[in-house]
C-alpha cells in the first residue's frame, strides 16, 4: 500500500486492480467494470484524451467517428496505401473535406522550396519573360532568368528561351506536364518509380535542383513565398515557420543577393500578408544548412547564423541542418559549430532534424539524442523516437515535440502502411507532438489538411476523437517559436476560428 500511496490517482486505480489479479483476486471472467474503467484510463493518455468537449463539440466528434468507420469498410483504406494511389480518395473523403475546413493553427516544419504547387511555378513563373530552360544529362531540367544567354551548366544541354521552345511544339499542354514531372516526386506507379530509399531520394533532391532556378530569381522569390503563404491560408492555417536555406537570390543582369536579404524578403513579404490577412500570425524562418558540410563550413554557417539572428530577431527562429540523415555526417560530427553560440553566451535555438532513419544502432541513429544534448526546440521527424526510451523519456519532460509528417514518410519508403507509423505510438501516450507536411508541393499536396487526414485516420485510428485534433491544433501554436504574448494572441484567434468551425459543422 505504500507503493500505491505514492502514485497518481490515475496510476493507483490500474495498479491496484492489476496487483489484486496477480494476488489472485480475480477469476473466473473478469469484472466488466474493471475491464472498462482500464479502457478509460488508457484512452485518456493519448494525444486529446483530457481535452473536454462542449456538447457541440462532441455532437461534431460523434460524426467523424461515424465517418471514418465508413471509410475504414471500404476496400482501399487510404493510410494503408501510398499516398499518391490515396490521393483521389482522401479527396472525395467527407472526413478530409471536414478537415479542410478546420482551423489547424500552425506548419512548423515545412520547407523552402517545397511550399507552393508546381502548377503555380510552370503556369506562372516559367511563363514569364526571360525564363531559360537546359535538359541535364541525368533527365532532369534546370531553368534560369536571365536578360541575355546564360552562362553553360555542366552536364546540361545549351540553354533555350521557353518562350520560343514553347512557340515550336504542337501542344504546350504536354510541356508543361512534362516540366511539372521534374518538380515533382508524384507518378501513378511509385512502387515501381522508387524500388529503394536510394532511388526515391536522388529523385527527392532532383526536384529542388530543379526549381532552384525558378525560385531563387529574385522577383519570383517574394511572390513565390507570398503565395506559399495564400496557399496554408486557404488551407485554414495561420503560422508558418520555413526551414530555408536562405540561398543566394540573383537579377536578370546576374547580379546576386546575399542570404540578409533573402531573410529580408520573408520578413517584408510576410508582414505584407499579415496586413491583407489580419486572421493570420505570419511566418518565421528557421535557417538551415546542408549536412555534408565539413566542420570548417560548419563553423563559418553557425556564426553566419548568429549574425543573422542578431541582426533578424523578429523573422529568425533559429539554426537546422537538412538532408537526408542516412547519406550525411551525424551531429556529433559537428559537436564544435554547434557548441559555438553557447560558449560565446549568444542564444541561439536549435531545431533539429533528427531520427528520420529506420535504420537502428548507426551513427545516425545517434542524432535523436544529440539533438537532445544540443538543446534541440523541436524534434523533426523523430521516425525512430519510439525504439529509444530513455531519450523518448528525455523528450517528454523536456516537452520537445516530434514534427510528425506522415505523407513525408511513407512516400520518402521509411513506412508503406501509416497504420505502422511510429507515432502512433507516440500519439497513444499523449507524447508531445505536431503534424506537418514537410515539402507538400513535392508529393503533391498542399497545405496541411492531407497530413492531418492521414494522421487523424491513420495513425490515431478509431480512437483519434475530435479532442485530438483540437489538441494538435493547439499544440502547433503551443510548441511554435513565438513568443508568449503571441503565443498567447495566437491561441485567442485560434479559438475564435475553432468556435465558428464547431457551430457552422455541429
Amino acid at each position: 500500500m505504500a507503493l500505491l500511496s505514492s502514485l497518481h490517482g490515475s496510476q493507483v486505480t490500474l495498479l491496484s486492480v492489476l496487483l489484486l489479479c496477480w494476488a489472485g483476486v480475480c477469476g473466473g471472467i473478469p469484472d466488466p467494470r474493471q475491464r472498462e474503467l482500464l479502457i478509460q484510463q488508457e484512452a485518456s493518455r493519448q494525444t486529446g484524451g483530457t481535452v473536454v468537449l462542449t456538447e457541440a463539440e462532441r455532437r461534431l466528434s460523434a460524426q467523424l467517428h461515424k465517418l471514418k468507420q465508413r471509410e475504414m469498410e471500404e476496400p482501399q483504406f487510404p493510410p494503408a496505401i501510398h499516398f499518391f494511389k490515396a490521393l483521389p480518395l482522401i479527396q472525395r473523403s467527407p472526413v478530409f473535406r471536414l478537415l479542410q475546413k478546420m482551423p489547424k493553427g500552425a506548419a512548423l516544419h515545412i520547407h523552402d522550396f517545397a511550399v507552393v504547387g508546381v502548377e503555380w511555378l510552370v503556369k506562372n513563373v516559367t511563363y514569364r519573360p526571360h525564363c531559360y530552360i537546359c535538359f541535364t544529362a541525368s533527365q532532369s531540367v534546370r531553368f534560369r532568368f536571365s536578360a541575355k544567354q546564360p552562362h553553360p551548366l555542366p552536364q546540361c544541354s545549351a540553354w533555350v528561351l521557353l518562350e520560343t521552345l514553347r512557340g515550336k511544339v504542337d501542344n504546350t499542354t504536354d510541356l508543361d506536364n512534362s516540366l511539372m514531372q521534374n518538380l515533382t516526386l508524384f507518378t501513378d506507379d511509385p512502387v515501381n518509380a522508387y524500388p529503394s530509399q536510394d532511388i526515391v531520394w536522388r529523385r527527392f533532391e532532383e526536384t529542388f535542383m530543379a526549381a532552384l532556378g525558378l525560385v531563387t530569381h529574385a522577383p519570383v522569390f517574394k511572390d513565390y513565398f507570398y503565395e506559399g503563404l495564400q496557399q496554408f491560408y486557404m488551407d485554414n492555417v495561420m503560422y508558418l515557420e520555413l526551414r530555408a536555406l536562405l540561398p543566394m537570390t540573383y537579377e536578370l543582369d546576374e547580379s546576386r543577393h546575399d542570404r540578409a536579404w533573402s531573410l529580408k524578403a520573408y520578413q517584408d513579404v510576410a508582414r505584407q500578408f499579415v496586413t491583407e490577412h489580419p486572421d493570420f500570425l505570419g511566418a518565421r524562418v528557421i535557417f538551415t544548412a546542408h549536412r555534408g558540410l565539413n566542420s570548417t563550413e560548419a563553423k563559418a554557417i553557425v556564426e553566419e547564423a548568429m549574425q543573422l539572428q542578431k541582426k533578424f530577431p523578429e523573422v529568425m527562429a533559429g539554426f537546422d541542418l537538412v538532408g537526408r540523415e542516412d547519406g550525411g555526417r551525424p551531429l556529433w560530427y559537428f559537436r564544435e559549430a554547434l557548441s559555438l553560440p553557447a560558449e560565446l553566451g549568444v542564444t541561439l535555438p536549435y531545431f533539429f532534424h533528427a531520427g528520420e532513419t529506420d535504420w537502428e544502432g548507426t551513427d545516425v541513429d545517434e542524432n535523436l539524442l544529440d539533438a537532445l544534448l544540443f538543446n534541440t526546440t523541436r524534434i523533426g521527424h523523430g521516425f525512430a523516437l519510439a525504439r529509444h526510451p530513455l531519450t523518448k523519456e528525455l523528450s517528454r519532460k523536456r516537452g520537445v515535440a516530434v514534427e510528425v509528417c506522415p505523407i513525408s514518410n511513407q512516400v520518402l519508403k521509411l513506412v508503406s502502411d501509416l497504420r505502422n507509423h511510429p507515432a502512433a505510438a507516440l500519439m497513444s501516450e499523449g507524447h508531445p507532438m505536431v503534424v506537418s507536411s514537410d515539402d507538400p508541393a513535392t508529393f503533391g499536396a498542399t497545405g496541411l489538411s492531407y497530413d492531418f487526414y492521414e494522421a487523424f485516420v491513420g495513425l490515431g485510428g478509431m480512437n483519434a476523437h475530435l479532442g485530438t485534433l483540437k489538441e494538435l491544433a493547439v499544440n502547433s501554436i503551443r510548441y511554435s517559436s513565438l513568443s508568449p504574448e503571441l503565443k498567447d494572441k495566437a491561441l485567442a484567434l485560434w479559438q475564435r476560428k475553432w468556435d465558428k468551425f464547431i457551430s457552422e459543422n455541429s
